[in-house]
């Protein structure tokens, strides 16, 4: 099966396509994910940091989302044997280069914002 790395391949590969926007949208869906991983793109934070830097997410609702963004392969989590216990998050390298696309979002957003407005 050929590999597809644009939009432009994957006439070829339809199927493929679909597959890979699934999968990237099955890690990065929901109404938390990118606000953390946008927590976590500048430097490793405790729990209680992040916390703070995304207004209204419960604590539950934090652990539940690292945990499966832990599982997905984005963050990374230290704990240090320190008294008491300290817990480091931090993005693996996958999660790092999430920064390009999370551009091109914003890029996207900026125009679709002011052509929207302009419209109105």
């Amino acid at each position: 099966m050929e590999k597809i790395f644009s939009i432009k391949d994957a006439k070829s590969c339809p199927t493929q396509f679909i597959l890979a926007v699934n999968d990237t949208l099955n890690v990065i869906s929901g109404k938390w994910k990118l606000p953390i991983i946008g927590s976590l793109l500048f430097d490793k934070r405790r729990f209680t940091e992040i916390q703070r830097n995304i207004p209204k997410i419960t604590p539950r609702m934090l652990s539940k989302e690292l945990k499966d963004l832990e599982m997905n392969g984005i963050v990374i989590r230290k704990v240090y044997d320190t008294t008491p216990v300290s817990v480091e998050y931090e993005l693996s390298n996958s999660g790092k280069s999430i920064a390009d696309v999370l551009d091109k979002m914003l890029e996207w957003g900026i125009k679709h914002r002011e052509s929207t407005i302009s419209r109105s």
